[in-house]
């Protein structure tokens, strides 16, 4: 598949994947009353189910990394070229932002307004180096023992590290960025973005050198979140 078709399917598919997050957190919100579980669990169904049909659509063309830190562990770990993974980054961040605008029209909302909502200190820090620690671990392990199960296996530990970090596993630079321009329920602020996006990297890092100490030689294959 040509570098252009796999650029471009990560461009729709993580502009769908973000306009599923930001969208269902407006929507739920809006019907939820009040009741911040409730939305939470909304944002929660809509977002791991989004990611399965995601995964298996565009998958099958560009491995639906629809996440830099995936990519850059690919890269890492020479699954992927570098070149490649530039382009990747680059399409995956354009298509959050695609996502998050499109929402925001959705929702009769202006196309960018930034968030005021506060996510910052060691709590919100660590939770987001556990939730991509954990969610590269299952990409790569997935990947090269479970093929077939990763869209699965990503959408059920999203769903799970959406309740069981404290910052509701945004696991992702280019959906952290994304999501800063929204001033609704799955909103960041921007001055907390650079903290996450350090999480995350480091908990992709550190899910890269473990995932090959655990399967040494377990053959690769590119197929991701």
């Amino acid at each position: 598949m040509s570098l252009a078709r796999r650029a471009v399917a990560e461009v729709l598919g993580t502009a769908m994947l973000l306009a599923s997050v930001v969208g269902s957190g407006i929507m739920a919100e809006r019907l939820a009353g009040g009741n911040v579980a409730l939305t939470l669990l909304a944002n929660t169904i809509a977002t791991g189910t989004a990611l399965v049909a995601l995964i298996l659509t565009f998958g099958p063309i560009s491995g639906a990394h629809l996440n830099p830190a995936v990519t850059l562990s690919f890269a890492l770990h020479s699954d992927i070229a570098w070149r490649d993974a530039v382009v990747y980054v680059v399409a995956q961040i354009m298509g959050a932002f695609v996502g998050v605008i499109s929402a925001n029209l959705m929702f009769d909302l202006p196309p960018i307004f930034f968030s005021l909502r506060t996510r910052t200190g060691a709590t919100q820090f660590f939770s987001e180096f556990v939730a991509t620690l954990g969610l590269v671990l299952v990409i790569r392990i997935c990947a090269m023992l479970q093929p077939r199960m990763i869209a699965f296996a990503v959408a059920a530990y999203i769903t799970a590290a959406y309740w069981f970090t404290a910052s509701t596993s945004f696991a992702n630079p280019a959906v952290t960025f994304a999501r800063s321009l929204s001033d609704t329920f799955t909103g960041i602020r921007p001055i907390d973005v650079p903290l996450f996006v350090l999480a995350q990297l480091i908990g992709a890092a550190a899910a890269t050198v473990l995932a090959r100490w655990l399967i040494p030689f377990a053959p690769s294959k590119e197929i991701h979140d």
